[in-house]
């Protein structure tokens, strides 16, 4: 179950977040500075590249606890820059004004928050198991 929940988050941060990204709201997006867009294309590159270290430290070297807080730290990291945004003047609308959201929640917060509890259940998990 622990492997399932870290390749659903990695999945969720190597493969869907690109995906919902290569395209003209973010990275080749015209109203983006070239400076705004590498950081973008940089933060997608580092992300999936950390993601395929975290499948192979799961399915490979059998590390769930290594992949879980890796995979933590990118999650978390959008769940605080999502929290701070309003100290840097950042948003998760488009310019249009719309947002992707489910039950008018952000769709980032629920998947990247439901991901993030999950993998800290692994980890705690994982130190109750090794107490017994």
């Amino acid at each position: 179950m622990k492997k399932a929940i870290i390749t659903f988050g990695i999945i969720l941060y190597a493969v869907a977040v690109p995906f919902l990204e290569v395209n003209n709201t973010h990275v080749f997006n015209p109203d983006w500075t070239p400076h705004v867009r590498i950081h973008e294309v940089w933060q997608l590159i580092t992300n999936s590249s950390v993601g395929i270290l975290c499948l192979w430290l799961v399915w490979i070297k059998n590390d769930t606890k290594i992949s879980a807080i890796l995979s933590l730290l990118i999650t978390g990291g959008f769940l605080l820059a999502f929290t701070l945004k309003d100290t840097y003047e950042g948003s998760m609308e488009y310019l249009d004004g719309s947002e992707k959201t489910l039950l008018g929640f952000n769709i980032g917060v629920i998947g990247f928050g439901t991901t993030f509890l999950l993998l800290l259940l692994t980890l705690l998990a994982r130190k109750s198991e090794s107490k017994y």
